[in-house]
């Protein structure tokens, strides 16, 4: 029975991927192509940023200070990175606008923290910076939305007076995942409106 559900999902998963996928004629992306120029195109930068709030009793927990924290001190406890305001963002360069090279692609995404909130003990809308989080890479794109992708995550950055141990209920800079890197393949669907 498991075997026929499996040769169902599939049929339907490979319909929905070609539906939401759409590609422009082949004389435009021809004449395009035709038109960029070789070292930074038009089309060179695409990104986005993006600004969040994290309202009372729901603060980013970036994991740099143990849950308890306020057990060590209560509202005066030293370790208070947990956050309320995150600036993050994505920002992809496409420096070649011909030939094979067209293809390859470099990305940063970082993530500034801001807050000063213990839970359970301090909730404050303090915009004390706590550190960033970032990562970057490379990728290169095969067809048809799918994009090889190499990405280096690093520990967390603390900033200014919050860089130094914050007493027993700090847990280091490893931030959510620590430091790893991935190989990987992306996938875009469909195109912008705008």
């Amino acid at each position: 029975m498991k075997k026929m559900g499996w040769i169902l999902v599939f049929p339907v998963l490979f319909s929905m991927f070609g539906f939401a996928q759409s590609e422009a004629p082949a004389s435009a992306s021809n004449v395009a192509q035709a038109e960029d120029r070789m070292f930074f195109p038009r089309d060179t930068f695409w990104g986005w940023a993006q600004f969040d709030l994290a309202p009372p009793h729901n603060e980013i927990d970036p994991n740099l200070c143990a849950g308890n924290a306020g057990q060590y001190g209560g509202v005066n406890a030293p370790c208070s990175l947990f956050a309320r305001y995150m600036l993050s963002g994505m920002l992809e360069v496409r420096p070649f606008g011909r030939g094979q090279l067209r293809r390859f692609m470099v990305f940063g995404a970082p993530a500034f923290l801001f807050g000063k909130t213990i839970p359970q003990t301090l909730y404050t809308w303090s915009p004390d910076a706590i550190g960033i989080e970032h990562s970057w890479g490379v990728g290169i794109f095969i067809a048809k939305g799918f994009e090889f992708r190499v990405t280096q995550h690093f520990l967390f950055d603390r900033l200014g007076a919050r860089s130094t141990n914050l007493g027993p209920a700090d847990l280091g800079n490893n931030g959510p995942w620590g430091r790893y890197m991935t190989v990987g393949v992306h996938k875009s669907f469909g195109t912008r409106r705008w």
